[in-house]
């Protein structure tokens, strides 16, 4: 990858942030990966290979990103997107479109970091269109400012293809969340499949707000959708999963939990599921509850403070 001379100052930056957020910086310079390094509303840097192009523009204080793959391409090594914003106060909006060729396979690892953040927004929306025999994988992993705050809106929006496969996993469990709305809403074809999975830990006066939404439009689609929260302190969490069976055949799955800690938290979870369809099946699981009594014990007695064990098993929870 060639980083333009021009941000070769606001790349050391970037890069130690990024691996604060759990990422690996080589793998960013790699000639034989696809990487894309984003500050704000600037491309530092982007790496390509055969069968995959990249573009984009910058619109005011928006960046949009295409990327498009050939049919029949099968990336090897995972698409890595580093993205940050350095300053105290602000906000950064990005858009982007990916379009997976047939028969194609491709996962992406983003990273976003916002290390000194005191009142930021971030705003992304990402259009996935996954063409048919397609397999697809989209992990995202925030990094906020323990201290600031980070006004999060994240839309992950995805078109599935017939028998394509799907996934899309979001992370915020290493720093303090500030205020999220995170929206996955996915479209199945016929044969097609789709997992979407998001944890978060929220502490102090967090404020969260998911919605995940599973549409089975083809015949023989089938799709599950999951989160986990941990709400403590006077934090507040809201979840709405849904399962929409529209066709034949089709199978759905909703699951929640949440786990809360201290008497000042506000959470709920509502599950949504409609049939349009008399052969298409649908279920769902939701739980709100305290962490498990024995296991805190069990840990206690093997000479971990409570808040040491409390921290061990939420840990767990979210790995």
């Amino acid at each position: 990858m060639r980083i333009d001379p021009n941000y070769s100052k606001e790349f050391e930056y970037i890069a130690r942030a990024y691996e604060q957020a759990g990422g690996k910086v080589d793998s960013l310079l790699t000639k034989d990966m696809v990487s894309i390094i984003i500050s704000g509303d600037k491309v530092l840097g982007r790496n390509s290979i055969e069968g995959v192009t990249i573009d984009y523009k910058t619109e005011g204080t928006s960046l949009k990103l295409w990327m498009k793959i050939a049919d029949n391409v099968k990336i090897l090594k995972p698409v890595h997107m580093c993205v940050g914003f350095l300053e105290k106060y602000g906000e950064q909006n990005l858009e982007y479109f990916f379009d997976i060729g047939c028969n194609s396979e491709v996962s992406f690892l983003s990273h976003c970091s916002f290390p000194n953040a005191q009142k930021i927004k971030h705003s992304m929306v990402s259009h996935i269109l996954a063409r048919s025999g397609s397999k697809v994988g989209y992990e995202d992993v925030h990094f906020h400012n323990e201290e600031g705050w980070v006004d999060l809106n994240t839309d992950y929006l995805a078109d599935v293809g017939t028998g394509s496969s799907y996934s899309t996993r979001f992370r915020l469990t290493k720093t303090r969340v500030g205020s999220m709305k995170v929206l996955m809403n996915v479209d199945l074809a016929q044969d097609a499949k789709a997992f979407l999975e998001t944890k978060v830990w929220a502490k102090k006066d967090d404020k969260v707000d998911i919605n995940e939404i599973v549409n089975l439009n083809g015949k023989g689609s089938s799709g599950i959708a999951k989160t986990y929260v941990i709400a403590q302190d006077e934090s507040q969490a809201k979840v709405v999963n849904e399962a929409y069976g529209n066709a034949p055949y089709s199978k759905g799955h909703i699951e929640c939990t949440e786990i809360v800690k201290g008497n000042g938290v506000e959470v709920s979870t509502i599950p949504i599921l409609k049939v349009k369809n008399e052969l298409a099946e649908l279920t769902h699981e939701a739980s709100v509850g305290r962490i498990n009594a024995l296991q805190l014990e069990t840990l206690m007695a093997k000479g971990l403070t409570e808040e040491e064990a409390t921290e061990l098993i939420i840990r767990g929870f979210l790995t």
